[in-house]
């Protein structure tokens, strides 16, 4: 019989896991205790269960969900160390939105960040918001405030918003090379602007060689390599499956012989099938990467930014 990989990654973007989505607005606590187990089981030490854009009623419903259920299974309150927010305050630009449902989009208020703060009760530790959505910064500096990890992601700020978000509370960038169109102008681009800043900013990578090729991947992390960069799955309900169709929420996606999750008619990317461990292998195997590189981003760095639950 093979023995569970011992704890040892920290995720902070998972979505759902091994057939359960933690979007469902008929998640049972049954099936989050699954996925908890399915995640220890592949080395999993901790995650942020990652709720998406959606009507703010049906986002705040997913939140309280999954944090009552964590109160009552230690299983989960031993793999769930809080949740991430991603959305809706992103930009509704195609492309930038990227698998958002965009009629839900909306600029940020504190009051709608209070509602879904309060849904989660106390769980929140990482919120993804576009800063040029952010009139004043407001909602960036509210967070902060609450010791609340702030993310640019699914956005297209300037070189000046960027810097301004940073000194009012920004201090992550959500998986570069995602969440924007693909094709961008050469040089003055989102991802470039954000690695210009890597001195300042924590970046999280899709490392499935899907979201962002091998080869741009190795390049990026020639510049953010180091404590300042980190791995996220962004794991839906088809990770570590096979082929078929599975949803984020209320929506589709269609994962082909090729392992990739996408929209229906293939006009994007949803998320990943990918699980840890497989990154893992990838990073060393496609990057180049040392075992200790692969720790510091699957481990070490993710867990050293949440710090103390």
């Amino acid at each position: 019989m093979t023995r569970p990989a011992p704890p040892q990654y920290v995720d902070l973007q998972v979505n759902g896991y091994m057939g359960v989505d933690l979007n469902a607005d008929d998640l049972s606590a049954e099936q989050l205790h699954a996925a908890c187990g399915h995640l220890r089981g592949d080395g999993v030490a901790g995650i942020l269960a990652t709720v998406v854009t959606a009507g703010l009623a049906d986002m705040a419903a997913r939140l309280a969900r999954i944090a009552s259920y964590r109160r009552e299974d230690a299983l989960a309150r031993e793999v769930i160390w809080g949740v991430h927010i991603e959305g809706p305050f992103i930009s509704p630009v195609p492309g930038y939105v990227g698998a958002h449902p965009p009629e839900h989009v909306r600029a940020a208020d504190l009051d709608a960040m209070r509602r879904l703060l309060d849904a989660a009760d106390g769980l929140t530790r990482l919120v993804t918001l576009a800063p040029e959505r952010d009139a004043g910064l407001a909602v960036t500096r509210f967070l902060a405030g609450q010791g609340i990890l702030v993310s640019a992601g699914h956005c297209d700020p300037s070189l000046d918003q960027l810097r301004a978000a940073l000194d009012a509370g920004l201090s992550m960038f959500t998986h570069l090379g995602n969440g924007c169109p693909m094709t961008l102008p050469r040089h003055d681009n989102v991802i470039q602007r954000v690695l210009s800043l890597s001195d300042r900013l924590t970046i999280m990578f899709i490392a499935d060689g899907v979201h962002v090729p091998y080869p741009a991947l190795r390049n990026y992390l020639r510049v953010a390599l180091g404590d300042r960069a980190l791995v996220v799955t962004d794991a839906i309900s088809a990770a570590g499956l096979g082929p078929g169709r599975y949803t984020i929420g209320s929506q589709v996606v269609q994962v082909g012989d090729d392992l990739v999750a996408r929209a229906p008619d293939a006009s994007h990317l949803m998320g990943s099938t990918g699980t840890m461990p497989r990154m893992a292998r990838g990073l060393a195997a496609e990057v180049g990467l040392s075992a200790r590189e692969v720790r510091r981003l699957t481990s070490t760095n993710p867990g050293r930014v949440l710090g103390p639950a």
